[in-house]
């Protein structure tokens, strides 16, 4: 079983703390998580199944580095998302031709407008499982038929449990792989292709993780 996540929260304390875990840690995450191979790989995969021009989000986009800047040099429309001003702020800096909103995961709509694919790395880890499904179909439903969605979690079993990172409070949720395909399999999509990667962040503050990324279709 998950670990005790402690007392529950609402939803709007819960965007409160994750909001200012990353409003507290600014430019400090790209030293702390110096290197995103996996992530690149990634989006490279997205951006081989896309013709420029295409419309793509980036959900959870933080600085903007790598997946943002990565997509625009493509040619992509880039819309990215997040629920921290600090965040956004290096995004707009770092990838000035793209559009950036602040906005949490679980209220994308079509008011976005429709894409052919979409993002979402290491930012369906902020919510609880119980909203992950909400989240997902949130992203399916702004994608085009056939769209593509590449993603990436922590493996781990627990449930919006606090832990200790860089310097502050941060809730985080993780499955076990085999739970992670059939979560996203039952949102709506086919998973093609995936990897995992032993990960060390540079931050003593943050523990080695282990990386799941998955590379999907919608159904």
């Amino acid at each position: 079983m998950p670990p005790d996540a402690g007392p529950a929260i609402s939803r709007a304390e819960h965007r409160q703390i994750q909001a200012a875990a990353f409003d507290r840690i600014g430019a400090d995450y790209e030293t702390a998580f110096p290197h995103k191979e996996g992530q690149i790989a990634a989006v490279s995969w997205v951006i081989d199944r896309l013709q420029p021009g295409a419309r793509v989000l980036d959900a959870g986009c933080g600085t903007g580095v790598p997946s943002a800047r990565q997509f625009a040099d493509a040619g992509m429309n880039v819309v990215g998302t997040d629920i921290s001003p600090v965040m956004l702020g290096l995004a707009r800096r770092n990838v000035p031709e793209a559009t950036f909103t602040e906005m949490d995961t679980l209220d994308i709509s079509r008011e976005l407008g429709e894409f052919d694919a979409a993002v979402a790395f290491f930012s369906l880890l902020m919510l609880p499982r119980a909203d992950i499904p909400a989240a997902l179909g949130k992203l399916r439903a702004v994608l085009v038929p056939g769209g593509w969605l590449a993603l990436a979690m922590v493996e781990g079993d627990i449930d919006d449990a606090p832990v200790p990172f860089i310097g502050g409070p941060l809730r985080v949720t993780g499955y076990p792989r085999a739970q992670l395909r059939e979560v996203v399999t039952a949102a709506g999509f086919t998973v093609l292709h995936e990897d995992s990667l032993s990960y060390a962040p540079a931050s003593p503050d943050v523990l080695p993780e282990v990386q799941l990324t998955l590379c999907c279709q919608r159904t």
